[in-house]
This record gives C-alpha cells, sequence and structure tokens, in this order.
C-alpha cells in the first residue's frame, strides 16, 4: 500500500442531487396519494453509484428501492433497512434464500420452484412477479393457484409492461391480465408501472410505482421530454493539444485526415468510460460556449477533438453533452445504455 497522494482525476461526474430529487417528485405527482413512489437501484443506481442516489431519493420521500442482484444488497443496506429492499432476480438457491432471510430483504419470486424454495428455508415476507407477456421473469398467470405460489406470504404482487414507452395494445392486454391474475393471489398490494408505466394512467399505478430511468435523467416517452431533468453532468480533461498539416490522419484506420491546418485536442475519456464508438460521428464536446467536433474513432481511453476556433488548453475540462433523450436520438444508444455504461474512473462529486 502506498501513502502517496493520489492526484485529481482527469474524468469528472458531477451528480445533481436537486434534479434527481425533483425528478423523483414529479414522477410521484402523476400518481394519486395513495400510491406509493419507489424508485430502481439496480446496477448502481444505474451507474451513478448508489451511495450517492439512494440518501436523496430518500430525504425526497422513497421508501421502496429495487435491486437485481444480491451482490448490490450490502452497499443498499447502508442506506436503507432491509424490508425497504426487493431483489427482483428472486432466490435461486439456498443461500441466496438465507441471506435473503438474514437481511430481511424481500425476493421477488419468479418461479414455483422458487417459491418451494423460499418457502423451505423459513419462508417470509416476500413480492411475487407474475409475467403477463414480456416472457422474461415471472410465474405464469396459470400458476398463481399452484399450492407453492399459496403458501406465499405476499407482500406486492407485480408485473412488468413490454411496451410501456409505445402507443401499443399490448399494454392494455397486459394490464387486463394483470387485473385477472391478481384476483387469485392474496397480496397486501399491485404494482405494474415502470418510468414509461407512469405516463399511462392511473389504471396503472395501483399501490406502488418503480420508476428507474426517468429519476436519472432519461425521458421514455414524449410527455417527460422538458420536465425529466439531467442528473448527470460528466465532464473530461485535455491530456494534450497538437497541430496537423494537410494530409495528416488521427485515430485508428485514419478515418479522419486533416484538409488544412487543424489544432487538435486529446481528451481522457473513452469507451472504456461509456463514451461508445457510436457517439463519435458527428458528436462534439464543448468548452465554454464553443462546440469542439469530434474527429476519427473514439479509443479506449481517448478521443481526438477539433479546438482551432477555441482557446481551450491542455489540462481544460471539457464537457460532455448527456442529455440522454437527445444524445440517444443522436447515437441510436438507448437511454439506459448510455446511462448504465459510464466506467469507474471518474470522480465523482454532488451538487
Amino acid at each position: 500500500m502506498t501513502s502517496a497522494k493520489l492526484p485529481p482525476a482527469s474524468l469528472r461526474l458531477r451528480l445533481d442531487r436537486e434534479a434527481l430529487a425533483d425528478n423523483w417528485r414529479y414522477l410521484d405527482s402523476l400518481s394519486a396519494a395513495s400510491t406509493a413512489t419507489g424508485a430502481a437501484v439496480k446496477a448502481d443506481a444505474y451507474g451513478l453509484g448508489v451511495d450517492a442516489v439512494m440518501p436523496v431519493l430518500q430525504e425526497a420521500g422513497a421508501r421502496n428501492f429495487f435491486l437485481a442482484h444480491w451482490s448490490e444488497v450490502p452497499a443498499a443496506l447502508e442506506h436503507a433497512d432491509g424490508p425497504s429492499l426487493s431483489v427482483l432476480h428472486g432466490v435461486r438457491t439456498p443461500d441466496e434464500a438465507r441471506f435473503a432471510r438474514e437481511t430481511g430483504v424481500l425476493p421477488v419470486i419468479n418461479s414455483v420452484r422458487q417459491a418451494a424454495l423460499w418457502s423451505e428455508v423459513g419462508g417470509g415476507a416476500c413480492h411475487l412477479m407474475i409475467d403477463t407477456g414480456i416472457n422474461r421473469l415471472g410465474i405464469a398467470p396459470a400458476q398463481t393457484s399452484d399450492p407453492a405460489i399459496e403458501a406465499l406470504d405476499v407482500d406486492i404482487a407485480m408485473s412488468h409492461l413490454a411496451c410501456a414507452d409505445e402507443d401499443s395494445p399490448h399494454n392494455t392486454a397486459q394490464l387486463e391480465r394483470f387485473r385477472e391474475c391478481a384476483k387469485g393471489v392474496s397480496a397486501r398490494g399491485l404494482s405494474l408501472a415502470n418510468s414509461a408505466g407512469i405516463s399511462l394512467g392511473s389504471d396503472y399505478h395501483f399501490d406502488l410505482t418503480r420508476p428507474g430511468i426517468a429519476l436519472y435523467g432519461g425521458a421514455p416517452v414524449g410527455e417527460m421530454h422538458g420536465k425529466i431533468a439531467q442528473v448527470a453532468f460528466p465532464e473530461a480533461a485535455i491530456i494534450q493539444i497538437r497541430d496537423l498539416s494537410p494530409g495528416d490522419s488521427v485515430g485508428y484506420n485514419a478515418m479522419w485526415t486533416a484538409d488544412r491546418p487543424v489544432r487538435v485536442a486529446t481528451v481522457s475519456i473513452g469507451y472504456a468510460d461509456g463514451f461508445l464508438r457510436a457517439l463519435g460521428p458527428d458528436g462534439a464536446l464543448q468548452h465554454g460556449g464553443d462546440t469542439l467536433p469530434i474527429l476519427g474513432k473514439v479509443s479506449m481511453d481517448m478521443i481526438i477533438v477539433d479546438v482551432t476556433n477555441s482557446d481551450a488548453s491542455e489540462g481544460d475540462f471539457l464537457t460532455i453533452p448527456f442529455d440522454l433523450p437527445a444524445l440517444s436520438a443522436r447515437s441510436d444508444l438507448s437511454q439506459y445504455e448510455l446511462l448504465t455504461v459510464l466506467g469507474g474512473r471518474f470522480d465523482r462529486t454532488t451538487g
């Protein structure tokens, strides 16, 4: 172990606490007073960090948090008690079931086998996922009467919409199927809507909604554009500037060649930091009011931008445009991908 002080990072990511809280409050306001608004904080709060995100959401009013993997539980337990947390993948093994009971974290039971396993280790409160048409996780509608399912102490019976971000008849079909299935399940509450599902109206809200991407700046449906605020603000430093002559090329495969004298900057961000190659073509960074076009291919750790008409210098931080709906439309990457692939090399701050 070295005692040397780590120098400042060349990548920064600021999380806007107020924007995050406002997004939760906006989503909460769309539902009736009797509907609780939870929060999906899986994948390290969609890449933004559970330690930074969960305290903000709790202060805003969130009380139900959803994870995907049991490995995500210890970090989340630092900020919430066990029953406030749920693991969507359920219990696949006796070890997972015992861990759930010891921590008090609620598993989301996804199959008859999981239901039997949960009861075998002692059971207790759990959630139940019913598959109503996404064919991913969850028991089949016909299995609601299975003895292993009937033996469960179900807190929330839930399902997941496949096409909530579209005007699709699939939404109505799933809603009707879920209502019918709920009649055969003894549960203290019901939950169906994710971020996009909230926008479908009160029929989809039931007792608990489970927003995810919209909390973090994503707008999965048009009605949310302009109402969901950007939460993540990444920046990257210039690590070298050079002057090119006509005929000089930059980057792998010499995809861009100068046709004039050009001043270029090498910037400390690449696809290992979540800045994927799809963001390169026609992309640009910002320095003050200057737009700096990206030249050539995105590398693993670097990109190259044109600073010919800018006063940018080595060491300056450049702004990475990160309005998720706009960036998704330009790159054809999903808003989820853009957010969750952010790497671990950012110096993360909140403000």
